[in-house]
Formats: structure tokens, C-alpha cells, sequence
């Protein structure tokens, strides 16, 4: 493996010296390379800013007072040939510190573009290179820039490119060491259709040189090297023609080396075919246009489409449950949690209410776009009103619930909005032949790229990427799942919501044969569901009586496992441990109780231990419902 390190992701902004931090990171990634066998070869940048920063101190001593009042930019006339000299030994030796912490040696290659014009120059430097690599040490190549000067077009030997900066250099390296890989690191994310900071440029995920080298647009040269991007591109280009793999990645973003070895969708691969699927671009383009056309439909044909969806579900119903149960063999066979199996599975049951859940949401269809919000005389003849309008292209990302797929849709459907969907991997299956279903009914009136299913977390990050395609992020999942898109949001508005910590208060003044069926309903009709009941708060009124115990027993009769909070647990006086944690969401047929003195402390406790999510009281006493549901 070639890495090829550009000035700019080693060099401070100012120039003056080595960005030691970032050069730290990198060092460490190639290390691990290292460990795990692979041979890597370092062409590294940076002995002329290493060197300015030298000489910048030799000079600015060599002055006198007056001349270092008048001059400014102290160090930036220097000869780059003398910077490089002076910072090439500072240079590897820096090399040497940093990779002797993981027990690795270096050594310094230097060479000249003519170097490369003679066959038994080039075959030694074979000979050297192969040497190093085979006892474990990594060769740190640059060019001398102190007697180089550049290349002349046309000039070196037939099979060799003209080595007029570190890009090319490190193609020749990788030609000659027969590489598997060259990976160039710059301060950009990969090639882009045109200068990157230019309005309408995107990053291509997949360069193809046949087709798409015509097609790109470059800007200017690099601010700390002799080099840019058309020279970055060509130079990549001809070590590619020549059998190897290349990578062109941003140096600047943490763990970008690791991020390539680990087949994560990073920089541009260079290639000679385009992906068979769709990129994110065009998936995100499609959801767009769809969504628009979707718009302007009569709210019937919004309507047809989730009828349609409804009438699949259960149609086709014998293939999706056989899809989901292939899922959930999987999960179980890799020791899934059991609640997390159940948000997983579909049945005949769930197919059926999900069907009767999309038809009412068809049924409301007609009143999401177009309804009047409000209306204000600005002055005579002057009328403001306010109506509701998709939001646009919003995307949805879910984990565990196939059944989420199916009712995103038909709301966004409904709504107008395109719709970009990445569900968890342990639902592939169930996922895939559930979206083939959303397409197939909106093939009625509307595009199939409407609504669209991404596979991975890289896509998601690709699309997040995007500048202007995705006007709303629903992240429905864990905290770290919510707070991993909020990161990564790039701006886009989220709407997030994680914990599902779901409260029942029992009041003096409930029914208690209506709180004995709510309450085991809540908990055991789908525990996994993020509005099930996780604690039941009990005046202390009901505490010993016959009431409580029925209650408790119900639940216990139905699998249910009970913890007691510590003032039911102290009050009762059973052996044991109390329940300290109140804030869990155990999405498995187990339930807190609770004492509490009042609703004023039932409504406190759901304060300080809620998720805001679900909360519900039993009584009859019409004041005390309407100060719990003002409070909550």
C-alpha cells in the first residue's frame, strides 16, 4: 500500500511548520496497517514547510532590529530548495520518534525525477524498497526537492509518468512496487464534477477516466503544494492504468486511512464501471422530483396509493412473513435480545392491523395539503393566508421495526413529501420486500424513486453529506442512534426521539376493574412497543389492599416480572433489592411499581425520570385528570 500524504494535510495553515496533531492520527492508522501485515509505503510532503520554519528563525536572527521591524512575512521569500534542504533531516527523524512508539522502524528514500529516466536507477530502488519491506520497515519516500527541478513533459522512460510533484511521485512508486493500492490524501473529500467550493459541484463516490474525465471541471493549485487536483487526478489515472488500486480521500478527517480498509464509502475509487446502484445523488434527486409530482396530485390518488399498500400487505402476506422469519432466525442465531426480536417479528396479526392503520391514514388524506392555518386582512383587498405544504424529502431512519417501513410511507405519502428510508440491518429482508410493496402501489400515480430504501450507514452519511436535497431527519431509535444523525445532520432540522420511559398513575379515585385492564394491556399487549407501560405509579391509598394484589397478581399471571421502587419496597418489607433506577426502558414483560403520596408526586416523579414520550392517569376525579394532563 502507497499512502501519499499532500502538503496540505501535514502542514500547518500558515506554513510554518508540521500539523503534529493530524501527522499523529495518520501515524497511528499506518501503524495499525502495520500490525495487521500489511506492507506500507509512506510518500510524505512536508520537508519544505518543516525546513521554512528552521530558516524563518535563521533569519530573523541574522537581522538587525530595524530590517525585522520592516520586513513582514518573515521566512516566506525563502528559496524552497534551501527549506527543503534544511527540513529533511528534522523531517524523518520526526518520522522516526513517532513510529518507534508502536515499535516500528523507518527509513529515509530520497529521489529525483531523474531517478526515474534511468532503468538500473529504477531497478535499484526496487532492490531497496523490496529490502526494507521484507525485515518490517516502512519506507519514507520524498523527492529532493533540494536539487530537483521539475519534470520535463515527455522526457522520462516509456512506462514512467513525469514526476513534477509528490502525486506523481507516488504513482511511479506504486507502478514500480507493483502496489495494491495508492492512497492520495488531500484536503478535499475526493474528485468533484467541478472546484469543490463552486455552486453545482458533487463529490464522485466512483471516477470512471473513459467516461467521466471530460465531464470534470478544476480549479486552482493547491495553496502549500506544487500540485491540484487535475494534476492529483491525472497522476491517479495513469498508476490506475497501470494496475493499481487507487483512493482518493480528504488526509484532514479523522481515521479516513482506517475508513478505507474498512470498506466504508470514502474519497473516490477509482474504477472502470459505475456502481449498478443508484447513487446517493440520484437517489436523493428522484425522492425530490417524486415527492414535488406527488404534491399536486388530487388527494384521491394519495389515497389510492396507501389503499393499495393496505390491500399488499395482505396479498402478499405469505412472503413477507416468509422474509421476516429468515430475519429473525438470523437475530436469534447472533443472541438478539428478546425484545428486540419482538420489534422484529411480524404476524398475520400486526400484518393486519398495520393495513387497517394505513387505510385510516388514507382516509385522512385530504386534509394534510391545502388546509387553511390562518388568515390576516393585511389592508383592503389584501389577504394573507397561511396553508400547509410538504415539508419535502424527509428522511426517516428506523431500527428493528419492519412495521415502521409501511406506516412512514403512508404518511409521507399522504403528506406529499418524498421519503428516504434506512432501516436496521437485522430487518434487510423483511425491509426489502416491504419497500418493493410501497413502490408497486405507487406505480398508480406517482414515481417509484418517491419513497426509497438505503442500505447502509454509509449512504446515510453520503446523503447527509449533500448540500440541499434532505429538509427533514426522523431518527427514531437509541440515544446514541439520535445522537449519531444530529452530529452528522450538517444543518438539517432533526426530529428525534429515543427513550420510550412510559408512566401509569393510579389515582385514590380510579375504577379499579378499568385500571386492572389498562394496565396489564399496556404492559404485556406488545412490551416492546415504545409507548408499553415500564412504571406504574400507585397512591399510596391502594397500598395493602386487595385491589393492588389482584393487580399485581394479573400481571404476574401473564409473564410479567415486578420490581418494587423504595417506598413500595420499604412499606411492604419484602426481601430483596429495591429498584433504584427508575429511568429504564425494558421493553420486556417487566414492570416497576411505585408509592406515591398524591398526583402532585406522581407528576414530579414522571418530571424527573420520564422521557416525555407516554404518560396516562386513572381516575374518576375530573380535577385530578386535568392537572396530571396539564402537567405531563
Amino acid at each position: 500500500v502507497v499512502v501519499k500524504l499532500g502538503s496540505a494535510v501535514i502542514t500547518r495553515r500558515d506554513e510554518f511548520g508540521l500539523a503534529l496533531g493530524r501527522l499523529a492520527s495518520i501515524i497511528e492508522q499506518v501503524a495499525d496497517q502495520h500490525r495487521k501485515g500489511r506492507q506500507v509505503v509512506l510518500v510524505t510532503s512536508g520537508a519544505v514547510a518543516f525546513g521554512r520554519q528552521l530558516l524563518a528563525q535563521q533569519e530573523t536572527l541574522s537581522r538587525s532590529i530595524r530590517q525585522t521591524i520592516k520586513t513582514a512575512g518573515s521566512g516566506a521569500g525563502i528559496d524552497p530548495r534551501a527549506c527543503s534542504a534544511a527540513g529533511q533531516g528534522g523531517l524523518v527523524s520526526l518520522y522516526q520518534a513517532m513510529f518507534q512508539q508502536y515499535g516500528i522502524t523507518v527509513a529515509q528514500v530520497l529521489v529525483t525525477s531523474n531517478d526515474f529516466r534511468d532503468r538500473k536507477t529504477i531497478q535499484h530502488l526496487n532492490e531497496t524498497m523490496n529490502a526494507l519491506l521484507n525485515i518490517g520497515v516502512i519506507p519514507i519516500v520524498n523527492e529532493n526537492d533540494a536539487v530537483s527541478a521539475p519534470g520535463t513533459e515527455g522526457a522520462d522512460l516509456e512506462g514512467v509518468i513525469s514526476v513534477v510533484d509528490n502525486d506523481s511521485l507516488a504513482s511511479n512508486i506504486a507502478k514500480q512496487m507493483k502496489a495494491d493500492l495508492m492512497l492520495l490524501l488531500s484536503d478535499v473529500e475526493g474528485i468533484y464534477s467541478g472546484p469543490p467550493g463552486k455552486a453545482g459541484s458533487r463529490l464522485l463516490d466512483r471516477f470512471v477516466p473513459a467516461e467521466d474525465m471530460n465531464e470534470l471541471e478544476f480549479g486552482s493549485l493547491s495553496k502549500v503544494g506544487r500540485g491540484g487536483m487535475q494534476a492529483k487526478v491525472e497522476a491517479a489515472t495513469w498508476a490506475w492504468r497501470k494496475g493499481v488500486g487507487v483512493v482518493i480521500a480528504n488526509g484532514l478527517r479523522p481515521q479516513v486511512i482506517s475508513d478505507v480498509f474498512a470498506g466504508k464509502r470514502t474519497g473516490t475509487f477509482i474504477t472502470d464501471t459505475q456502481s449498478k446502484s443508484a447513487s446517493v445523488e440520484v437517489i436523493a434527486d428522484g425522492a425530490r422530483k417524486g415527492g414535488r409530482a406527488l404534491a399536486v396530485q388530487p388527494a384521491s390518488h394519495r389515497q389510492e396509493i396507501i389503499e393499495k399498500l393496505a390491500d399488499l400487505l395482505i396479498e402478499r402476506q405469505e412472503a413477507i412473513i416468509t422474509a421476516n422469519k429468515k430475519d429473525v432466525k438470523a437475530a436469534k442465531a447472533n443472541g438478539t435480545s428478546s425484545a428486540l426480536v419482538n420489534r422484529l417479528s411480524l404476524t398475520p396479526t400486526k400484518l393486519q392491523s398495520l393495513a387497517d392503520g394505513l387505510r385510516q391514514i388514507a382516509k385522512d388524506a385530504d386534509h394534510h395539503l391545502g388546509r387553511v392555518v390562518k388568515r390576516t386582512q393585511l389592508a383592503k383587498d389584501l389577504l394573507l393566508q397561511q396553508e400547509t405544504v410538504p415539508i419535502g424529502v424527509l428522511m426517516v431512519i428506523f431500527e428493528s421495526r419492519p412495521d415502521c417501513l409501511p406506516q412512514v410511507a403512508a404518511l409521507a405519502i399522504a403528506s406529499g413529501n418524498g421519503l428516504i428510508l434506512k432501516g436496521g440491518k437485522e430487518a434487510a429482508r423483511s425491509n426489502a420486500i416491504l419497500h418493493s410493496l410501497v413502490q408497486e402501489a405507487l406505480e398508480l400515480h406517482a414515481s417509484r424513486d418517491t419513497v426509497s430504501l438505503v442500505d447502509t450507514r454509509d449512504e446515510v452519511s453520503a446523503l447527509l453529506e449533500l448540500d440541499g436535497y434532505i429538509d427533514l431527519i426522523i431518527p427514531r431509535g437509541s440515544n446514541d442512534l439520535v445522537k449519531s444523525i444530529t452530529d452528522q445532520s450538517n444543518g438539517v432540522p432533526v426530529l428525534g426521539h429515543a427513550d420510550g420511559v412510559c408512566h401509569t398513575y393510579m389515582d385514590k379515585d380510579a375504577d379499579v376493574a378499568k385500571a386492572m385492564r389498562v394496565i396489564v394491556d399496556a404492559k404485556t399487549d406488545y412490551p416492546a412497543a415504545c409507548n408499553a407501560l415500564e412504571t406504574l405509579l400507585v397512591h399510596h391509598d391502594w397500598v395493602g389492599t386487595q385491589a393492588l394484589t389482584d393487580i399485581i397478581n394479573a400481571l404476574k399471571e401473564a409473564g410479567v416480572d415486578i420490581h418494587l421502587g423504595p417506598k413500595l419496597f420499604k412499606k411492604i418489607g419484602v426481601n430483596g433489592h429495591p429498584q433504584e433506577d427508575f429511568h429504564v426502558e425494558y421493553g420486556e414483560p417487566e414492570i416497576t411499581i411505585e408509592m406515591v403520596d398524591d398526583v402532585d408526586e406522581a407528576i414530579k416523579h414522571i418530571h424527573e425520570h420520564g422521557s416525555s414520550h407516554t404518560e396516562t392517569i386513572l381516575t374518576e376525579d375530573a380535577d385530578a385528570a386535568k392537572r396530571f394532563l396539564d402537567s405531563v
